[in-house]
């Protein structure tokens, strides 16, 4: 039975299969499917109460994460939902999706109810009109009087699958929702690495991590953490880097010899990166040097965003097949134009390794008037790979690039020439 929006039908079945499916295609971003089971007051009664794929099965064993799988048109990831043994406390089961990126370049999403038995359709959802939504609430199983019914919910969440989580009563533990990267004043650097040409973006080549449950922050006591110790050795690890400011992005911010003028800011995410071959170079949006994944340096820059209107901002992502092959890569910020330090910006960069819980890097406040920062430095040491908190600001000495100076600060002994964006 196809439903509209906010209807609901009664669900005979004792054991259902809830599939939630969407079209493949070039570009089209990844989903997530998750499940809550609420109490009747609409909270969860722990953390325990979220299935996803890194906890599949409820502690009951009556909703499970059953993965996914290609059926010729596109993606289904299904969630089973044994209703005859779902604990009593519990009233509802909400389906729920999230992406890495935004609903809208995601086509055909639908959600469905079928008796695992005989397959049987009982409910259909299509959600359309979906825009800037990062994730959604496609449908629920609710108790009524004892028997169960099913609602085509389509509500959407801008604030990701967190912010889904977090209404419900899950704690996610994370850096709050910040402006995507804005971005800042003028580096002019090349390095070794020849010249890459702008490639467009692609999907993030590893599965997108789901909010965690728990998060690392690094800090001045407690700087560093072993990659290699909690399981990520393989797939793609996600750097992303999110700003706020106490005012606007346009304007004066501190008074006196501390003040700074924010204008139209453009930072620059980027990294330097030597290989264990001793190889050198710098991946960062100057003269398109976007890196690559799949090749040496095995680090790619998703985009430059010159606005710091992009929800998904600039984004490293490091391919840990290949980490045997790495011996150190330095993750810095650079303001390219629209301010002269980086003073009353709050940075926080954030490590999404395949698995295992988040990393986070908090700047601290700006001391000097630098325009360059470094964040975190990722190194093999021995065959284990490690992340290190640097949350240093940088200042360039006269006639010398911004990148250059991280460069010398850390001696990675490169050679550089003026250069700039297209």
């Amino acid at each position: 039975m196809a439903l509209q929006k906010g209807a609901n039908v009664p669900v005979a079945s004792t054991e259902v299969r809830v599939e939630l499916g969407w079209r493949g295609g070039p570009g089209t971003p990844d989903v997530d499917v998750s499940a809550l089971l609420l109490t009747p007051a609409g909270k969860v009664r722990s953390d325990d109460d979220f299935v996803f794929y890194n906890q599949p099965v409820h502690p009951s064993g009556a909703v499970r994460h059953e993965g996914r799988r290609q059926d010729g048109t596109g993606t289904i990831e299904t969630i089973g939902v044994a209703l005859a043994t779902v604990e009593q406390d519990i009233g509802t089961v909400v389906v729920a999706a999230s992406t890495d990126r935004t609903f809208g370049q995601v086509s055909g999403l639908f959600v469905r109810v079928l008796d695992a038995q005989s397959g049987r359709e009982t409910a259909r959802f299509d959600a359309t009109g979906a825009t800037s939504e990062t994730a959604f609430v496609l449908g629920e199983l609710y108790r009524r009087n004892g028997a169960w019914k099913f609602r085509a919910v389509g509500q959407g969440y801008a604030s990701g699958l967190a912010g889904l989580a977090t209404d419900f009563g899950i704690t996610v533990d994370e850096p709050a929702t910040t402006p995507p990267p804005q971005q800042a004043t003028r580096p002019a650097t090349s390095s070794v690495p020849a010249p890459l040409p702008p490639a467009p973006q692609a999907p993030s080549p590893a599965r997108p991590q789901p909010p965690s449950l728990s998060k690392i922050t690094l800090t001045k006591t407690a700087p560093t953490i072993s990659l290699t110790k909690q399981g990520a050795t393989s797939g793609g690890m996600r750097v992303h880097l999110s700003w706020s400011a106490a005012k606007p992005p346009r304007g004066w911010m501190n008074k006196g010899r501390d003040a700074n003028r924010l204008e139209d800011i453009d930072l620059d995410l980027s990294c330097l990166w030597e290989l264990q071959n001793g190889t050198t170079g710098i991946v960062h949006p100057i003269n398109n040097q976007f890196g690559s994944f799949e090749q040496p340096p095995y680090i790619r820059l998703d985009q430059d965003d010159r606005t710091g209107g992009s929800e998904d901002g600039e984004n490293l992502v490091i391919n840990l097949d290949h980490a045997s092959e790495i011996r150190r890569i330095l993750v810095f910020v650079s303001i390219y134009a629209g301010a002269s330090s980086f003073a009353g910006l709050q940075g926080v960069a954030t490590l999404y390794p395949p698995t295992g819980p988040s990393i986070e890097v908090r700047l601290d406040e700006c001391t000097v008037a630098s325009p360059v920062a470094a964040i975190a430095l990722i190194e093999n040491v021995g065959g284990e790979l490690t992340v290190r908190r640097e949350a240093q600001y940088i200042l360039p000495p006269p006639g010398i690039f911004n990148q250059q100076a991280v460069d010398l600060h850390y001696g990675w002994g490169m050679s550089w020439q003026a250069a700039s964006k297209d």
